[in-house]
């Protein structure tokens, strides 16, 4: 199937086009023609299915043949960087529609958005609590909202956005077109959708947890205070060229940025504790190949889309296997190729045991080059799985 065959506009097209699209993923062969009929979707993805052409599209056709001047489209998006991503990407595919896009988050001042909002933008991207906080200033109304896009729910759910959407929802119309993407379904978010959507077309392509082809994944056994080493001697391979490492903690990641620093690799860091103006320069620079290494939290396992990253690098383990899925998940995308590699200690091993487990298969160890003796496979421990460890951002 070809996106001409979808029912799009002709300026639609030119846009996809110009991006060098050359066929619709799943997701967007799914949904594109029911919201085009002005349908609701709930849709079950994964990041870096193509969602944001997925939604974008059928919302630009519709916002092309109503008057300009009133901000009738709303997407909410968990994090900054997410909701960037998306504004700008909507973008794109807006260049020859005459439709305008904003991106409210926080981190940044209020006045551009304040201006954008008062201008009547027709899409607004915007996380929760910003735009809350311009409910509250009386800088934002939704009363003229006519398409509404959840991406990420899941994600908002477990960042403890709910209570942020509910309020939200009391300020748009409830006659409106819903569509709704969450990578799962939780009973909380399951209760949301029957509340928000009516009769929608299903778009489930989300497996509970298989990573995408063209990955490779291995493991290193590595005692927990020489992981810095061997990072440093695994980039000694110019074949690693670009790769984010994930920490586990901002302090953790503020350490290995200054290690690589020392020993004058390239690289930059985003957490929580870094500006927005920081961390998009951070995400900028790194897009651009003027760091071989982006240290990061969690913050940035989602919704990140960097064109030709290499290599995925687990520092840490992650406490869950949905966090280790998104996280692999920021490489070998549109059907690319790339590698997640995996630092394991010993006090790790059971966190690994369970992201193996909702993989369903082992991943490949490899023998450690600095410390062979601890790339042994090791027993296997009893997995408890009725506590998960508190997450720190």
């Amino acid at each position: 199937m070809s996106f001409d065959s979808l029912g799009l506009k002709p300026e639609l097209l030119r846009a996809v086009r110009d991006l060098k699209f050359t066929e619709p993923t799943p997701i967007q062969t799914m949904a594109i023609p029911p919201a085009l009929e002005g349908r609701d979707i709930l849709a079950s993805a994964e990041t870096g299915s193509g969602k944001s052409a997925a939604f974008g599209l059928p919302m630009l056709s519709a916002l092309m043949d109503l008057p300009r001047g009133k901000t009738r489209a709303l997407v909410l998006a968990p994090t900054r960087e997410l909701a960037e991503q998306i504004a700008m990407h909507l973008t794109e595919l807006a260049k020859y529609s005459g439709v305008r896009v904003a991106a409210v988050y926080g981190g940044v001042g209020f006045g551009p958005q304040v201006t954008a909002l008062k201008n009547g933008t027709d899409i607004i991207v915007a996380t929760p609590g910003r735009l809350l906080d311009h409910i509250e200033r009386g800088t934002a109304r939704l009363r003229d909202i006519e398409i509404l896009v959840l991406d990420e729910a899941d994600r908002m759910l477990d960042m403890g956005f709910l209570p942020a959407v509910r309020r939200l929802l009391k300020s748009i119309p409830s006659q409106r077109q819903t569509l709704f993407f969450s990578a799962t379904l939780p009973p909380a978010i399951s209760a949301l959708v029957r509340e928000m959507l009516h009769d929608p077309a299903k778009v489930e392509l989300a497996p509970t947890a298989s990573p995408v082809e063209g990955l490779t994944q291995t493991l290193y056994s590595v005692p927990q205070e020489k992981k810095t080493d061997l990072l440093l001697e695994l980039l000694k391979d110019n074949a690693i060229y670009s790769a984010i490492a994930f920490t586990r903690t901002k302090s953790r990641a503020n350490r290995l940025a200054r290690v690589l620093e020392k020993n004058r690799i390239p690289s930059d860091l985003i957490h929580g504790d870094r500006s927005q103006a920081q961390r998009t320069r951070a995400l900028e620079n790194f897009k651009r190949g003027k760091y071989r290494v982006l240290v990061a939290t969690d913050i940035a396992a989602r919704g990140i889309d960097i064109a030709d990253l290499g290599h995925v690098v687990n520092f840490d383990v992650p406490y869950a296997a949905e966090d280790y899925m998104h996280r692999i998940g920021r490489t070998a995308r549109a059907k690319a190729t790339g590698d997640a590699i995996t630092f394991v200690s010993s006090e790790e091993e059971p966190l690994i045991r369970q992201i193996e487990y909702a993989l369903g298969s082992r991943i490949k160890r490899s023998v450690n080059p600095l410390f062979p003796e601890a790339s042994i496979e090791p027993p296997k421990p009893r997995l408890v799985y009725s506590s998960r460890p508190r997450r720190r951002r």
